[in-house]
């Protein structure tokens, strides 16, 4: 059994949640080598990153390396591929917060996404996006 995390932008601090109302919560399932993990982003995670997730677009407006490929100019769907790669590498360090923005940032810029499948083998252009009515 796997817990739903909250994250408090003000504090920094992530706890579990337990029967919180679904309208206050956005959950991105993220999977990694077949285990799922329910990553719950507050609303106001989406609000306040806003800034930083801008300023990722920016970067990545300058190209990225994909793997062995450079991307002159990612797509959303390279870009979240991107984010989601980041969000692998917050989850084994254990940095919450970047782990809360990166997801953020993936269902900021694929609306509708619900889960995740990430690539763990270091290509990150295999990573797939699943959507409400998939």
């Amino acid at each position: 059994m796997y817990s739903v995390y909250k994250f408090d932008v003000h504090s920094r601090i992530l706890t579990p949640v337990i029967n919180q109302a679904a309208e206050t919560r956005m959950i991105l399932h993220v999977t990694i080598d077949n285990r799922t993990y329910p990553i719950d982003i507050p609303k106001d995670v989406l609000d306040d990153g806003e800034t930083f997730y801008q300023k990722m677009d920016r970067d990545m407006d300058k190209g990225w390396q994909m793997c062995r490929e450079y991307v002159p100019n990612p797509n959303f769907e390279q870009r979240c591929q991107i984010a989601a790669d980041r969000l692998l590498t917050s989850l084994h360090k254990e940095n919450k917060h970047t782990l809360l923005l990166m997801a953020g940032y993936i269902l900021n810029r694929l609306p509708g996404v619900t889960r995740v499948n990430i690539d763990s083998t270091g290509n990150m252009q295999e990573t797939r996006f699943y959507y409400e009515d998939q």
